[in-house]
């Protein structure tokens, strides 16, 4: 199983750079292409209401929330790149850490890439956002988002798997506590 692969450093810190890399090369692109080829705040249906392209700009974070701070989440996500960097290269020793963290780390950096490039400016640059899933949202308001946003949900939520499976950053697995209880109980009693 890919969680208890164990790697070295240097291995760890290269799969979660090369990784991290490949997210941001794709967002980015994406991007890209989205600025070149789609009208601005348009739907253009490419699966009826199923999947949509919207181009937009984002100046807050999901949803739009928080325009009038976007120099925090430009913060935040700057901090949230360098603690995955500095686990990448102090603690995770496992293939399934390093591919985690290092898709989260693509995506983080591909929407940090917009906060610290795009207009109107550092650190308060606009997200661009085009991809558009009305049905996926049910009674919240449709949400636009691209592939950067992509990798932050699903990568979050592999963190919260990893965790809560006991899977640590070196590869050992934490023992339910019942178990540890148990074999405490047994011990003292012998």
């Amino acid at each position: 199983m890919a969680s208890h692969t164990r790697l070295n450093g240097p291995a760890a810190g290269t799969l979660v750079a090369v990784l991290a890399a490949v997210v941001l090369a794709a967002d980015q692109f994406t991007k890209h292409l989205a600025l070149g080829g789609l009208p601005y705040q348009r739907e253009v249906p490419v699966l009826g209401e199923f999947f949509q392209l919207y181009l937009t700009k984002n100046p807050g974070a999901a949803f739009s929330l928080g325009t009038g701070v976007t120099w925090v989440f430009t913060l935040a996500l700057a901090v949230v790149a360098a603690t995955v960097i500095v686990l990448a290269v102090r603690s995770v020793r496992t293939r399934s850490w390093a591919i985690v963290l290092g898709l989260l780390l693509g995506g983080v950096l591909g929407n940090l890439t917009d906060r610290l490039f795009r207009a109107p400016g550092f650190p308060e640059g606009h997200v661009i956002d085009f991809i558009h899933t009305p049905w996926m949202w049910l009674w919240f308001r449709p949400a636009i988002y691209n592939v950067a946003d992509i990798f932050i949900v699903t990568m979050m939520i592999s963190v919260a798997i990893l965790v809560v499976i006991g899977i640590r950053f070196d590869g050992t697995r934490d023992r339910p506590a019942a178990k540890d209880d148990a074999v405490e109980t047994a011990s003292a009693e012998a």
